[in-house]
């Protein structure tokens, strides 16, 4: 099959899972929002309210990439002639940033209130409810959206799996501050605390989010790891000698590549041209993204002759590839 053909169809494929699972998600917190606000309110919880503003986030960052994914699948054009598959990590950063502002005004939040006795919080039956379905709706929607985000190589729904956790977590210690408060009211504070650490789990897992997509949008490489499971499976291809001053570049869940291959310096320039090719082709095919554990979305390949180069190659790669 066309290796272009077959990568858009991938690619696809790879947003139409995306989309599904996404779906769910935003079905879910569509329950949880209205429900958790409902419940918060009713019972005077600021706890349960600030998990409620959480799944907002969740629920707006579910609708961004639904509009998302539909541009960074976008074919290359004159003006992006790579595509637009770091859309996916400005997505992921913008994700990020908005949960760390939730965050920050939950605490914000807290803090003011911890400062008024007259809205200290009473809680509730609903508000146990609604917060314990939370905290099981989004354990199980997590451990889904992860497994399907390492069967897509997503990083959009890493991060949709991250936030899924976080919500679960920061559930947890909802449910018990509003259990005390309810049957130990002279202890009714302990629930702005709960809200306070709700604000913290999300602004950690946000950071997180926002440093591996800052550094995909930087031109980060690949990792040590990567980039020598390409080394490995170029020098197996026939005819390449030798790999040196290879560089690796993440756009999206693909990566770009420059790398200068040796060859028997007795071949031809028409044989060494289509041993350049043939190391192309190969790193194009869904074996090498198999054994790479990424696909090769753009590889440019230097030729070199062997074994003149040796010295030079072993310099210039000392210390790295």
């Amino acid at each position: 099959m066309n290796y272009k053909i077959y990568m858009h169809r991938r690619e696809q494929e790879r947003a139409e899972g995306i989309k599904h699972v996404t779906r769910v998600g935003l079905a879910v917190n569509l329950l949880l929002v209205p429900a958790k606000l409902w419940a918060g309110y009713a019972g005077n919880s600021r706890a349960v309210v600030a998990d409620g503003v959480h799944s907002i986030s969740d629920f707006a960052a579910n609708l961004v990439v639904l509009i998302g994914v539909r541009y960074w699948t976008a074919p290359p054009s004159e003006n992006h002639p790579y595509g637009y598959r770091r859309m996916e990590a400005l997505i992921s950063f913008c994700m990020g940033a908005l949960l760390v502002l939730a965050g920050i005004g939950i605490v914000y939040d807290a803090a003011v209130q911890m400062f008024n006795p007259s809205v200290l919080p009473v809680g509730g039956t609903a508000a146990l409810a609604v917060t314990l379905f939370s905290v099981v709706s989004k354990e199980i929607l997590y451990r889904w959206t992860a497994a399907k985000g390492k069967e897509l190589k997503s990083d959009i729904l890493a991060a949709g799996a991250a936030e899924h956790r976080a919500d679960a977590l920061s559930s947890i210690p909802v449910l018990i501050t509003v259990a005390v408060a309810m049957w130990f009211p002279y202890l009714a504070a302990l629930e702005l605390l709960g809200a306070a650490l709700v604000a913290l789990l999300v602004v950690r897992s946000a950071v997180d989010i926002c440093r591996q997509a800052v550094h995909t949008l930087l031109d980060g490489n690949a990792g040590p790891e990567v980039n020598k499971r390409i080394q490995n499976f170029t020098l197996g291809i026939d005819g390449v000698k030798d790999i040196h001053n290879l560089r690796s570049r993440l756009v999206g869940q693909g990566l770009l590549l420059d790398m200068h291959v040796s060859v028997d310096e007795t071949m031809s320039l028409s044989e060494a041209h289509e041993t350049g090719h043939r190391v192309e082709e190969a790193l194009y095919t869904p074996e090498a993204a198999e054994y790479i554990g990424r696909e090769i979305m753009d590889a440019l390949v230097h030729i070199d002759p062997w074994p003149q180069s040796a010295g030079a190659a072993s310099a210039e790669s000392a210390g790295g590839y």
